[in-house]
């Protein structure tokens, strides 16, 4: 197959040029040079050499990279040559083979020490690697130490960007750190050292770095959207805004802090106000295809489902690159305006990548909601998904046969795929889970206790068999522990204190029971957890706050089971 990813065809005129008749330059005559200024050497090209070049390009040009790199770099160290060399590295980069790379790289640079573009690249092939660090911050600072004005400034804004192949980034703080120092009379080092901190996740240092930035430069752009995405990590938004909106009352044509300014309106929740925003700055800039997509998820999170369809269809005839995430967006406006069969094709549109196994999914709930489940199911087993997603696809089947009251299908599902991964502690739950719907109690204890056994921290296995126990009125002493176990675990998990104050009322202590239902349904107003409370509250002669939270959670939860049997039993009588 044809590889698209470097222009090979460009590059024979590389060669085409190598591969001319070798001449010695007449006297008076200046010799060639590399880019940097260094002189070029004069080649007396070889039938080996000539073969070499030939094979790269013919290789390359055919897909095959890493003969095409391999050839490259043995021509690199016949030549010495550093247009040859450059190639090599460029050629071995895109064959993702970084010992080949680092190899052609140190030829480029080794003829041709001035090149900062090839120390700038061994550097990132290094770093990279994730080995040889020291070599890499030599790289680096000569870079910085050869350079001077504008491309000194350019250069400690670039260092971040060399580094961030590294996975290490508390490594890369310490680089930062070390390489800027000789610099801090200057704005962009501070800037860099923020960028950094910002990398670690150490935003409040990442603030402190960005402000001595802005001391020693004041009103500099860069750093003002940097600080204003800084104090949207750390939740201070309006801060944020604040500071964009002086900054633009100065500055009304930066398109860059415009941009952060309605980015910022989105962290605050005002999708109208952001939405309002990216709509003044596509009218600047018309053909922006990054505002045309901002204005079509803006629209979509106000509802405007004309104004976004548009826009998504705008940015997709754009070209934009995030093709599958606009077909999402719009299959998904089309299943929220009930175009069923819209959202069914569009979902079938998305190639392999992020989006693709929500898309999948997606479909499935489609087929079962149209009544086509059986079609859903077969969906789910024909789907091409990695490996390591098939699991959310067993998943999402067991939800739709559970949603179809076909339980003993589901367990049927599950106990299939444990077959395979018999220590999948989520699966042995949802398995247990399955088995309490289907009343089989004893099978529902055994999936429970291993989950405990696998999983000794899972608070939800030990509340699950507590709760089943204390809704059945049995071992209810032994309920209230594994509930205390599960409480131990999530503190402040509202079903598991739902599943204590039922305990509690079983064991007839209605009064210590109310106190966790009412923690539970302040944390959480879940239609089971009003179930539970309003029947304390009943019991306890609070009939009119019974049915008052009883009247609120069946306003938003009408089709709730528990809650529904609970009202009509109480109140029945």
């Amino acid at each position: 197959m044809k590889h698209k990813l470097f222009p090979f065809v460009a590059g024979m005129t590389l060669t085409l040029a190598l591969l001319a008749p070798a001449t010695h330059a007449a006297p008076g005559d200046s010799p060639a040079t590399t880019e940097s200024g260094g002189v070029l050497p004069i080649q007396e090209l070889s039938s080996d050499v000539l073969f070499l070049i030939l094979l790269g390009e013919i290789a390359g040009s055919r897909g095959d990279l890493p003969v095409s790199a391999e050839a490259y770099l043995h021509a690199a160290r016949q030549t010495l040559d550093p247009r040859i060399a450059r190639r090599a590295t460029e050629i071995a980069l895109v064959a993702r083979d970084m010992d080949s790379a680092a190899a052609a790289a140190r030829i480029w640079l080794d003829t041709d020490p001035a090149s900062e573009d090839a120390r700038r690249m061994l550097a990132g092939i290094l770093a990279t690697r994730g080995d040889q660090m020291n070599e890499v911050q030599i790289e680096l600072a000569r870079i910085l130490a050869n350079s001077e004005g504008q491309r000194l400034e350019q250069n400690l804004l670039g260092l971040n960007r060399a580094l961030s192949p590294m996975q290490d980034k508390a490594l890369v703080r310490e680089i930062v750190e070390r390489l800027t120092e000789p610099y801090l009379m200057q704005a962009p080092a501070h800037f860099a050292r923020a960028q950094a901190y910002a990398g670690e996740a150490d935003d409040l240092a990442a603030l402190g770095a960005v402000d001595q930035a802005l001391r020693l430069r004041p009103d500099w752009e860069p750093a003002v959207v940097l600080k204003s995405q800084l104090l949207v990590q750390l939740n201070a938004v309006q801060e944020a805004l604040d500071l964009l909106g002086d900054y633009l009352t100065r500055h009304p044509d930066s398109r860059n802090a415009a941009i952060a300014h309605a980015r910022s309106r989105v962290s605050a929740q005002d999708y109208a106000g952001a939405l309002a925003e990216f709509r003044a700055l596509q009218a600047r800039y018309p053909d922006d295809i990054d505002l045309i997509y901002a204005v079509a998820v803006m629209a979509t999170q106000t509802g405007d489902f004309v104004l976004a369809v548009e826009h998504f269809r705008r940015a997709l005839e754009a070209g934009h690159p995030e093709r599958d995430a606009i077909l999402f967006n719009l299959a998904s406006i089309a299943e929220r305006t009930r175009r069923t069969g819209d959202a069914l094709a569009l979902y079938r549109e998305i190639a392999a990548g992020p989006h693709h196994l929500d898309a999948q999914i997606r479909i499935a709930h489609l087929l079962a909601e149209a009544g086509h489940l059986d079609a859903a199911r077969a969906h789910l087993h024909q789907a091409e998904v990695e490996p390591d997603d098939r699991r959310r696809l067993i998943f999402t089947e067991v939800l739709l046969l559970r949603n179809a009251e076909r339980t003993e299908e589901a367990l049927q599902v599950i106990d299939k795929a444990l077959l395979e991964a018999p220590e999948d502690a989520d699966l042995l739950y949802e398995a247990g889970m399955l088995a309490e719907r289907l009343d089989q109690l004893d099978r529902m204890e055994q999936y429970m206790r291993l989950v405990m056994e696998i999983e000794p921290d899972h608070a939800h296995a030990y509340n699950a068999l507590g709760y089943t126990l204390a809704e059945r009125g049995i071992r209810l002493e032994e309920a209230e522990e594994l509930i205390i176990r599960a409480l131990e675990l999530a503190p402040d998990d509202p079903f598991i204190l739902d599943s204590m104050g039922w305990v509690h009322f079983r064991r007839n202590q209605a009064e210590s029971a109310l106190d966790y239902l009412q923690r539970a349904y302040g944390i959480r107003s879940d239609p089971e957890i009003a179930a539970h409370l309003g029947e304390v509250l009943w019991t306890l002669g609070r009939r009119d706050e019974a049915s008052g939270i009883w009247d609120a959670a069946l306003r938003n939860a009408p089709d709730n089971a528990v809650l529904s049997e609970t009202v009509q039993r109480l109140r029945g009588r």
